[in-house]
């Protein structure tokens, strides 16, 4: 074990959720650890995520090809010459991550990489013989990693918001003050294996469009899911998208007013984890035993079929060996409102 650190630099540089799920380890040091300088690595748009961290926040900008090159070295640069670090922690194990240690390890600088367990998550999704069983979580794996840098922790984390805040002028301008029932639906994911079809998705909107008391705030990033999610807010009175009309930040503060959010295994659900706010998770390709479910979230709100196929991927990223998705396709959007409204009538 490396003796305890005072200056760390930790690695971490997607994909959102990952990056989310850093946040109640990271938080946890700075409680812990108060004698010890954490500096955190990732990209520049997830730096919302450590505000009022205590952390130091860099955000590593690095173009593709040629340049991308040379913005590397210049970025190591900067970093070697910003402090002496006594070690660094890689929790994300990927080429840009792999080649910074090697260039620290040049310089005599320990470093410590995550251990990512990927033959146990490759036995997981195999079929059809599955070593099928609950693998370490992905907060388990980033204690571990600072463990053994010498820095051991308990998890202690409830949401980024102890006392609530305010919600701004302009997020008021767009959804109005609270005097509802608030439901985020984020019916998006970056793989089709993760993904609830958007006509069954549709059914839960308008179920709840017709509810009174209550308001329905779609949540999504990208031109494609701002350009679906208008369809709705269009079609709906009481559904009102914010893809692409506020920062990560202030969809931070929203989701800390919800209810209830609806998730894919997505960086929506770990983000409205963090706020500390129910989520429905569905479940198709992927499955929670891989290690990447919400923080703090009870099981009862995860929403999948017991198929002897799933899960086939870690990520939902592999083609359906069946070629209907029916991890997905066969979850009534029912169950899904019954769910919501068991967790949203149950607060009153």
């Amino acid at each position: 074990m490396i003796s305890k650190p005072a200056k760390i630099l930790v690695i971490r540089l997607s994909a959102l959720g990952d990056v989310a799920m850093t946040i109640p380890v990271i938080h946890s040091i700075a409680k812990q650890h108060p004698n010890v300088e954490i500096t955190f690595i990732s990209k520049p748009w997830v730096k919302p995520l450590f505000e009022n961290t205590g952390v130091r926040f860099i955000g590593a900008d690095i173009r593709k090809g040629r340049k991308g090159v040379i913005d590397f070295f210049r970025f190591f640069s900067m970093l070697r010459k910003m402090e002496k670090w006594d070690v660094v922690i890689d929790l994300h194990d990927v080429i840009f991550s792999k080649f910074l240690r090697k260039l620290f390890r040049l310089y005599q600088v320990p470093v410590v990489k995550i251990n990512k367990g990927r033959q146990e998550k490759k036995e997981l999704t195999q079929y059809p013989k599955k070593e099928f069983k609950q693998l370490a979580t992905t907060f388990e794996r980033y204690v571990d990693t600072l463990k053994r840098a010498g820095l051991p922790i308990s998890v202690e984390f409830d949401t980024i918001f102890p006392t609530q805040t305010e919600l701004t002028p302009d997020i008021v301008d767009l959804l109005g003050n609270k005097n509802a029932k608030w439901i985020g639906i984020a019916p998006f994911a970056q793989h089709k294996g993760k993904v609830y079809p958007p006509e069954k998705m549709e059914e839960v909107v308008q179920h709840f469009n017709q509810k009174d008391g209550v308001k329905i705030i779609l949540f999504g990033g990208g031109k494609a899911e701002e350009a679906a999610l208008k369809v709705w807010e269009t079609k709906y009175d009481n559904a009102i998208s914010v893809a692409g009309k506020i920062r990560l930040g202030q969809e931070l503060l929203v989701m800390d007013y919800l209810d209830v959010m609806v998730s894919m295994d997505s960086a929506n659900m770990h983000l409205a984890s963090l706020t500390a706010t129910p989520v429905v998770s569905i479940w198709g390709a992927t499955h929670p035993y891989a290690g990447f479910y919400g923080w703090k979230q009870p099981v009862d709100n995860i929403i999948q079929l017991d198929l002897s196929c799933r899960p086939c991927s870690v990520y939902g990223n592999k083609e359906c060996m069946w070629g209907d998705y029916r991890c997905m396709n066969d979850i009534k959007p029912e169950t899904i409102i019954r769910k919501i409204e068991e967790i949203i009538y149950s607060q009153e």
